[in-house]
């Protein structure tokens, strides 16, 4: 039997859900030759339309050593402040801005028109740009509607819960909170919600959320000792999560696969550098690979002139983003564990 590679199982947390099937496929297929450390970004985006530009709202990297012994995860801040690079496709110039702006730019095909895939190539340079990181193999986007039916699909999620969690945005029952009267019928109030609020208690032990519950919890930054780094944290959690349930599922059941897939549509873009998802599958089904690490990028506040602009990162962001262009990852975080999770 064909061991399911933990890349295909870390890229369907993620939503290249695309990959799983393929792991069983004939060995005949032509397969995409991967050598070298290997570098995936994956974006989660609020649910919208093609008449709605997307934001970056979850930017993360997983990085595979060359070795194979490990996979590392690591995200950058959503309100990044960095020189986004021009992008020809459409027309862009560079500009200065958050770093989530960037899927938003690329993306623009015509007056209020966007793609997605066009949007995650102007989105992989700017954090290329950040990084080091010259390409990236191969990434997915998922809109948070998709991984709420993703963790549906699969019957719920059990999680750590490491610190008191309050939603900004629902109440215990999971209904919208209410909004102030001065916050009705518009979107020009920062923070617009009243009234009692759905609170996530920190567990000795794992938690099983509802997919509702599983997507609030980790969007949460308000209220959180580190903000938007604990968000971050949260949601690797979460994708960490996904990948050991969804191996588990799919290995204890193969007729679920189809239906998770299915149930993803147009939630799930793919977006592969070199060959085929089907290719990419076949060429990994064969790693061995342990669960992921996860690295916190220390980063605090940026100002000019005393006005908040948004994130930087510190920097021994920098330094790591070094030991991996240089594949030299584990002997990094061997000398700096602080920065792992």
């Amino acid at each position: 039997m064909i061991r399911t590679p933990w890349w295909a199982r870390l890229a369907t947390a993620a939503g290249t859900l695309l990959l799983l099937p393929a792991a069983g496929a004939v060995a005949a297929t032509a397969a995409t030759v991967i050598s070298g450390p290997v570098n995936l970004l994956l974006v989660g985006i609020d649910p919208r339309g093609s008449h709605t530009k997307p934001l970056a709202d979850t930017i993360m990297i997983a990085h595979i050593p060359t070795d194979r012994r490990g996979v590392y995860l690591f995200s950058l801040p959503r309100d990044l402040v960095m020189q986004i690079p021009a992008y020809p496709v459409n027309n862009t110039p560079t500009q200065r801005a958050k770093i989530n702006a960037a899927m938003a730019l690329g993306s623009r095909t015509g007056p209020d028109r966007y793609d997605t895939a066009q949007g995650f190539g102007l989105l992989s340079r700017a954090v290329g740009r950040v990084t080091g990181i010259r390409k990236f193999q191969a990434g997915a986007v998922l809109n948070f509607g998709g991984f709420r039916t993703l963790i549906n699909t699969l019957g719920g999620v059990t999680m750590a819960i490491d610190q008191d969690v309050v939603s900004e945005h629902l109440k215990p029952d999971g209904r919208p909170r209410d909004r102030k009267p001065e916050c009705r019928g518009h979107d020009n109030c920062p923070r617009p919600y009243i009234g009692v609020q759905k609170t996530y208690h920190k567990s000795p032990i794992a938690v099983r959320l509802q997919g509702w519950e599983a997507l609030d919890y980790v969007r949460q930054r308000y209220g959180l000792p580190r903000v938007d780094y604990d968000r971050q944290r949260h949601q690797r959690q979460l994708v960490t999560a996904l990948s050991v349930q969804t191996a588990r599922s799919v290995a204890a059941d193969p007729a679920r696969l189809p239906k998770v897939i299915t149930t993803l549509g147009s939630s799930l873009t793919f977006v592969g550098d070199t060959g085929s998802a089907l290719a990419w599958a076949v060429a990994l089904k064969n790693l061995r690979l342990n669960k992921p690490i996860s690295v916190t990028l220390p980063g605090s506040a940026y100002f000019e002139k005393g006005v908040y602009l948004g994130e930087k990162l510190d920097p021994p962001a920098r330094d790591f983003f070094a030991a991996v262009n240089r594949d030299r990852v584990a002997l990094y975080l061997a000398e700096h564990r602080r920065l792992v999770d």
